[in-house]
Order: C-alpha cells, then sequence, then structure tokens
C-alpha cells in the first residue's frame, strides 16, 4: 500500500509490521506543521492497510519527538486561525490512537517530550530506551497540560506523583517512567528496535481478531475516562495560548533556541 505522506512520517513496511518513524532527526523530531498533520492521518491510512497487523512508532536519529517546533508554535501568537487548526488537529490524533484497531509498540528511542511523550503513553505497549526520558513542559511556558499530561497522566499514575512533575515539567527518567507506568519497560539502547521488532512479530502471530477485540475493550477505559477531561483541557489550553504569560516565556524560549 501506498501511504500519502509527507517527508516528516515515513512508513516502513516489513510483512505484517508497519514502522511508523517520525522524520525530523535534526531538529530532534520537533512536531512542525506537515508532522502534526501527518500524525493526525496516518492511523486511517495504517488501518486500511489489509496487510498490516502492528505498528511500530519510534524517532529517527537520537530522540522520539521534542515536542512541538518553536518556531511553528510561536506563529500561532499572531495566528489565531492556524492555532485554532492546531487544536483541532490535536484532538484528531488522540482520537485516531485510541479508535485505531491494530497494536501499536512506542520504541522510545530518546527524549519524548509534550506532544511527544503524549504520543508514547497513547500507545498499546511503550519500551523505552535506557537512556531516553519523558517530560511534559506546558506550564513553563505558561500553558495548561490540557492535550497532554493534565489529561493522560492520571489515567496511569498515582495523581501525586504525576502533579510534581506536570507543574515543574521535570524530566521522568526511563527507569521512573516504568516505575510511575508511563512506559511498559525499559531496554538497552542498541536492543530497543530488536526487542520492538520481536514483539511485533509475536502480536502478528496471535488470532488477530481476540487482539483487536481485546485492544478495543481497554480502550473503552480510555475514552470514557478521557471525554470531560479532554474537552476541558483543550478548552482551557487555548485560553492560556491567548495569555500574556504565554507570549512572554514562549519569546523568551524561542529566542534562547535561536543559534548564535
Amino acid at each position: 500500500m501506498k501511504y500519502d505522506l509527507p517527508d516528516e512520517l515515513i512508513v516502513e513496511c516489513d510483512g505484517p509490521i508497519r514502522t511508523v518513524v517520525i522524520n525530523r532527526p535534526d531538529e530532534l523530531n520537533a512536531v512542525n506543521k506537515a508532522l502534526h498533520w501527518a500524525l493526525a492521518n496516518v492511523w486511517r491510512q495504517l488501518a486500511a492497510d489489509r496487510e498490516a497487523s502492528v505498528v511500530i512508532l519510534t524517532g529517527a536519529g537520537r530522540a522520539f519527538s521534542a515536542g512541538g517546533d518553536l518556531g511553528w508554535i510561536t506563529s500561532f501568537l499572531d495566528d489565531p486561525v492556524g492555532r485554532d487548526e492546531s487544536i483541532r488537529e490535536g484532538a484528531q490524533i488522540i482520537e485516531e490512537m485510541l479508535r485505531f484497531p491494530l497494536p501499536v509498540i512506542a520504541a522510545v528511542n530518546g527524549p519524548a517530550v509534550g506532544l511527544g511523550a503524549s504520543l508514547a503513553v497513547l500507545c498499546d505497549v511503550a519500551l523505552i530506551s535506557e537512556r531516553a526520558h519523558l517530560a511534559d513542559p506546558h506550564v513553563a511556558v505558561g500553558l495548561i497540560a490540557g492535550d497532554g499530561g493534565a489529561a493522560f497522566w492520571p489515567l496511569l499514575t498515582p495523581i501525586l506523583r504525576s502533579r510534581e512533575f506536570l507543574f515543574t515539567g521535570d524530566r521522568i527518567s526511563a527507569a521512573t517512567a516504568v516505575e510511575l507506568g508511563l512506559a511498559t519497560r525499559s531496554v538497552a539502547p542498541d536492543a530497543l528496535l530488536d526487542e520492538a521488532r520481536t514483539l511485533a512479530h509475536r502480536l502478528a502471530a496471535l488470532p488477530p481478531e481476540a487482539v483487536r477485540g481485546t485492544k478495543r475493550i481497554v480502550n473503552m477505559y480510555l475514552s470514557q475516562a478521557l471525554g470531560g477531561p479532554m474537552q476541558a483541557g483543550f478548552a482551557a489550553e487555548v485560553a492560556t495560548m491567548q495569555s500574556a504569560a504565554h507570549r512572554d516565556r514562549l519569546l523568551a524560549l524561542h529566542e534562547n533556541a535561536r543559534p548564535r
């Protein structure tokens, strides 16, 4: 099957396994406009691939995804239409991943930040490199973490543990992510993709209707629990996107990130 996607997201085929590679390695796989669109639209294309049984999601280079591209996010300060479209697409990414019928294995090869962390925890199994970490820095740039940790993490982790990481945006090491329930297990960096492929082939060999039906029922809990928090979270995040605190912190961060 031919996939209609930009170069920022690649689908590799190996028998019944589809490996989806976030492909902006020079930018640590930060999500720009094209990649955001691709992440929202790849799941229906994968579901239409009759030869696919299991999906692996990983990043090219040394990062899984560093979150939103600063240049793209900064453009929202003076582009409310683009901002609102990104929020709509963000909701689509979450809804499509929850609805997607095939098992998805995250191979978290490096930092998974912001949206990157959300992508990882939305997968059915999250294998994380011992050198990788998760983080949700929304609050640090004056935003409510409505499309990420604030909505998802309380379903997976002890709330008293997740609050501190959500407030501070501190890095969550691979070992701590596994302890908290934000990752399935940690893997030696050199073995990560092999481990993901081994598991993928094992899942592909199982009766497909039993696997898909089990995933559908498990995800019912997530979909029901997320209904209220997700709607409230996106609305609250849009409001903080228009705040002076967000503008000031984002512009300062963008300025500091420029090459000198």
